[in-house]
């Protein structure tokens, strides 16, 4: 029900700009109940996104927000971050705004292992901007900029964070919320640059060029193929979800604390 996180929610700003049977809804309900689970002073949250359909989200959001300019949303939040540590940042961004214009300080901020909590909402596509492909857009599936079938094989946008140092990866979708919504908490309580991919769907822009006839349709595409993580024999289709990496590495606003600390003392 939304009455139970109505107050996370700038209401006079309803409806939302969504398609109906967007994911971005639901994958909105699962962030703001993850916030909610853990029990975050809504005055000390920050929202950040960049430019994207879900970019939209904070303009919907009753927290601290920023709506950044495209594939900036991570520099935007790593400055809030270091120069207000105590601060609670989540960072909503597409899959073409952070892995295509923005993947550059995608990489860094998984390298300085920044606490930051980046969830990239997944949709195959560029949904806002005429369906063209995106870094994400699987092989041999269709956009505005690949009517024959994308011949570009897609990033698995985890393994490029994991080599770049981030401490957490984990994926859902929009079909299984709660397990979203779990993976949120987790990501949150790791103490570094954590990452949720959220699989969603864009029946507009994706569904309708790729032989998915309803929103429904795609919901029970991603419950068939994401698979629990530790399932060896995957198909062509499926993919992994839950926690897929996890490890410790100094988190980049502690050491620049310790180094502050330090320097006082000389």
């Amino acid at each position: 029900m939304f009455s139970d996180i109505a107050q996370y929610f700038r209401t006079e700003a309803l409806p939302h700009i969504w398609c109906p049977g967007c994911g971005i809804g639901t994958i909105t309900a699962a962030i703001v109940r993850s916030i909610k689970t853990l029990q975050l002073d809504q005055n000390k949250v920050v929202i950040v996104s960049g430019i994207g359909c879900s970019s939209r989200m904070p303009g919907y959001l009753d927290f601290n927000t920023l709506h950044t300019t495209h594939g900036r949303a991570l520099a935007f939040a790593t400055g809030i971050k270091a120069s207000r540590p105590e601060l609670d940042v989540f960072v909503i961004m597409g899959d073409g705004d952070a892995s295509a214009i923005g993947g550059n300080h995608f990489i860094h901020a998984a390298r300085r292992n920044i606490d930051l909590t980046a969830i990239i909402i997944n949709n195959s596509i560029y949904g806002m901007t005429g369906g063209q492909s995106s870094p994400m857009t699987p092989h041999d599936k269709r956009a505005t900029t690949s009517p024959y079938g994308n011949l570009e094989r897609p990033f698995q946008i985890l393994e490029v964070a994991k080599a770049a140092g981030a401490t957490y990866g984990a994926r859902a979708t929009a079909f299984h919320n709660q397990l979203l919504t779990k993976l949120i908490v987790n990501a949150y309580n790791n103490p570094g640059f954590s990452v949720v991919e959220t699989i969603s769907q864009c029946p507009v822009a994706y569904g309708r060029r790729n032989k998915f006839k309803t929103p429904a349709d795609m919901l029970l595409w991603q419950k068939e193929h994401g698979i629990s993580a530790g399932r060896k024999e995957l198909g062509a289709e499926d993919f992994l979800i839950g926690e897929i990496f996890k490890a410790e590495a100094p988190e980049y606003t502690q050491e620049y604390a310790k180094l502050r600390q330090r320097l006082k003392g000389e």
